[in-house]
């Protein structure tokens, strides 16, 4: 097994370039901020970025927590790569990675600045530190059941009268892979309306779910998620704003699980009461 690095300081987009130098290196692994991914599949690890202080998540990082690194070794023994490539922000850090881990020495070291642009790391640094974005280096189909995060350009939600924008979304991980072993990823508007239906629909007392309508907040080209809004009819008895504020949680819930979408606002609209005889 062989063991090549890719290091630069924080926010200078590695994470960004990671799947290109990979594919370009042959590399069939990578690890990055506490994660281990083989063949575009997360397959052990944890996200450093989902711990609380800064401390915890560099320890993290480097796998000096308890039973971190042996999980990440056992994963690495049963996938058996070929070759690895380490992601950090200093030589240092990447030689501590693979002591930590029991990897080989690292026969090559790549730095951010042999294959980015100033203008490039200074754009990433921007949207790191204003915008509070980091990307995974991962297949947007298997980020989902491992992290709580995003999905930015491969998933996209295409409509009849505009063309498609990328979204801007807000300060989660997020998954921008340049170069995906599975392509692009769409989401058409009326599967949103489909998911809010199907979720309103299921709560005790609406008889019926009406009037769906889902629009996109953007700031220039960027698309910054979701207003959606619905009309509702009830049957009498129940307490209506203890029963439309729980609706709306489940249908804020259900789209941003099964979508990744970013929903700002949900408003449900009592239309009718229907009282039985």
């Amino acid at each position: 097994m062989d063991v090549i690095a890719l290091v630069g300081p924080s926010g200078t987009g590695k994470s960004h370039r990671a799947l290109l130098v990979a594919h370009k290196h042959q590399a069939d692994a990578i690890i990055d901020d506490g994660i281990l991914i083989k063949d575009g599949k997360i397959i052990g690890g944890h996200s450093a970025k989902k711990e609380k202080s800064r401390i915890m998540a560099v320890r993290r990082a480097i796998f000096v927590l308890p039973g971190h690194a042996e999980e990440v070794r056992k994963a690495i023994d049963e996938s058996r790569p070929h070759r690895i490539l380490v992601l950090g922000t200093s030589e240092n850090m990447v030689h501590k990675i693979t002591r930590a881990l029991g990897l080989p020495a690292i026969s090559r070291i790549i730095h951010i600045e042999d294959i980015a642009t100033k203008a490039e790391m200074d754009k990433a640094r921007f949207y790191r530190l204003k915008q509070g974005k980091h990307i995974i280096p991962v297949p947007t189909i298997e980020l989902k059941p491992h992290f709580s995060g995003y999905l930015v350009d491969p998933l996209q939600t295409f409509f009849k009268r505009s063309r498609t924008k990328r979204r801007r979304l807000g300060e989660k991980s997020i998954v921008r892979p340049v170069f995906s072993y599975y392509g692009k990823l769409s989401i058409d508007d009326s599967v949103v309306k489909n998911i809010v239906k199907a979720t309103v629909a299921k709560e005790e007392s609406v008889s019926k779910v009406s009037h769906i309508d889902v629009k996109h907040r953007y700031v220039g080209d960027e698309d910054q998620g979701l207003d959606i809004s619905c009309a509702v009819a009830l049957s009498y008895g129940g307490h209506i704003p203890s029963l439309l504020a729980g609706a709306q949680q489940k249908a804020r819930d259900a789209v941003e699980f099964m979508t990744g979408m970013v929903v700002h606002d949900i408003r449900i609209t009592v239309k009718a009461l229907y009282v039985n005889a």
